[in-house]
């Protein structure tokens, strides 16, 4: 079975091909790059170096969210374009435990961190190597994170480029309890979102009519519509 992986959630960049659970080919990369200049000709330079042709491949897996909006809606976008496009299936797969998956060896608690600006989080928190979902995905503000996190008394090993902007919080006030992972393993990889990917039954092609991203959370503009909506109705 041949599947392509999308991953544009966040700044990195990952496209990868998979055939019958192997790595054919990947791009990994975090460069002051649009996803939507740089994500298709990926998409078209993965294919090529596999030399798979669009119309063989079985599936599609793209990372559904939490993350930047652009990145997010950029992804699901191309994904859902080329699905009915090709007529293959499309499975979403949260960017949150994708990139929790690149410290699937670890059997203890899994915390990858995407920052959500201002201070705030998208995050969840993970365990072993199956991941098993022990805070699902949410945003909150890095102090609420924390207070949760302190509550399970335990190392947790962290995950993401943007831990870093937060790691000297984190440190005051977990202590030894903070684990960082290599820096080698802090980037998404689509091949990781297709692994789990496989592990969710197929849905059928029509589905992708119904596919949405998984924001977490309101837009910037939106909530300041709403805002304004509101102190208008009490005017």
């Amino acid at each position: 079975m041949i599947w392509l992986g999308i991953e544009t959630a966040n700044a990195p960049l990952s496209i990868a091909v998979i055939r019958d659970g192997k790595v054919i080919a990947e791009i990994v990369q975090n460069i002051k790059l649009t996803h939507s200049a740089g994500a298709m000709p990926a998409i078209e330079e993965v294919l090529a170096k596999a030399g798979i042709k669009p119309s063989e491949l079985d599936a599609i897996a793209v990372s559904e969210g939490p993350g930047s909006y652009t990145g997010v809606r950029i992804g699901v976008t191309l994904a859902k374009t080329l699905a009915w496009t090709l007529k293959k299936p499309l499975v979403g797969i949260s960017s949150l435990k994708s990139l929790a998956a690149n410290a699937a060896l670890y059997d203890g608690f899994i915390c990858p961190i995407f920052d959500a600006r201002r201070g705030n989080v998208y995050t969840a928190v993970y365990k072993g190597c199956e991941l098993e979902t022990i805070i699902d995905d949410y945003h909150d503000h890095i102090d609420g994170l924390l207070e949760r996190l302190q509550a399970l008394e335990a190392p947790i090993l962290f995950v993401g480029v943007d831990v870093d902007v937060f790691w000297h919080k984190i440190v005051e006030v977990l202590g030894d309890y903070a684990l960082r992972i290599p820096y080698s393993h802090d980037l998404p990889r689509a091949s990781e979102t297709v692994r789990l990917a496989t592990k969710v039954e197929l849905p059928s092609v029509d589905a992708v009519h119904h596919f949405v991203p998984q924001y977490k959370r309101i837009a910037e503009a939106e909530a300041n519509w709403l805002k304004e909506q509101k102190e208008k109705a009490h005017e």
